[in-house]
């Protein structure tokens, strides 16, 4: 059974948190997935083991937490994993974050490094509204969006979505690439080379846009985007494990 936070907007958002010793892994998941995917249910398990507190959350509009997805855009699921880490978590947290929670992972980062113990994305999607979506945009979808507010596209990992036109318009006040992005802790990069919603290509520009004395990219060979088998969940534990003996 899920708790359930209120965030300063008013939102409700469903979380389970495992109480133990710091600093808390916190996971950040992707678009439209919830907190009862594998890899957020697998690494509670395995912090459990450890005995190591971890915190998985539902953005608003995502799983058992309040609203409507399409009415979401990267502003309010920001502040959602704002209110999530500053009411829930004591002390520091490593942030571990999944395709579009890598990219809310970065924003988090920005804006809260003081208890920031490290970072791992995982086939992180930084900037993707504006990369991705509004730059792969023809003339008629551009036009749809500005008449209809709204263009529903396919996607390889899940069922066709809506992408509003308030989500494109959001997606430019929270860009990451465009501005310095700085580290002081460790940082590791995983990105499998099948994922055929982010890009290696994606993966190299983060690397090279952020700085930081310890950062690291990890190239997968044939992991997709889902980066969940047994391989590559156990590269996910390895990236935690070092980030944490790093920051000791």
């Amino acid at each position: 059974m899920a708790d359930f936070l209120t965030t300063p907007e008013g939102r409700q958002i469903a979380y389970h948190k495992t109480e133990g010793k710091g600093p808390c892994v916190v996971f950040l998941g992707g678009l439209k997935s919830d907190m009862e995917g594998t890899k957020a249910v697998h690494l509670e398990a395995w912090c459990r083991d450890q005995g190591r507190a971890f915190l998985r959350f539902d953005y608003s509009g995502h799983g058992e937490s309040s609203g409507v997805f399409e009415e979401g855009c990267i502003g309010d699921w920001h502040e959602d994993a704002v209110a999530a880490v500053t009411e829930l978590v004591e002390g520091a947290y490593v942030l571990v974050g999944s395709s579009m929670g890598g990219w809310q992972s970065l924003l988090l980062a920005r804006l809260l490094p003081a208890r920031l113990a490290g970072l791992v994305t995982i086939a992180a999607a930084p900037d993707f509204t504006e990369d991705s979506y509004w730059a792969g945009f023809d003339d008629a979808q551009k036009a749809a969006l500005e008449r209809e507010g709204f263009v529903d596209l396919p996607s390889d990992y899940m069922d066709p979505y809506r992408v509003t036109k308030r989500m494109i318009e959001d997606g430019r006040k929270r860009l990451v690439l465009r501005a310095p992005l700085t580290f002081d802790c460790a940082v590791r990069f995983l990105q499998g080379t099948e994922d055929t919603a982010v890009s290696t290509d994606t993966a190299v520009r983060l690397l090279d846009h952020a700085s930081g004395e310890d950062m690291r990219l990890l190239l997968v060979k044939g992991a997709d985007h889902r980066f969940s088998d047994a391989r590559c969940l156990g590269l996910i534990e390895d990236a935690i494990s070092e980030v944490i003996a790093l920051a000791a």
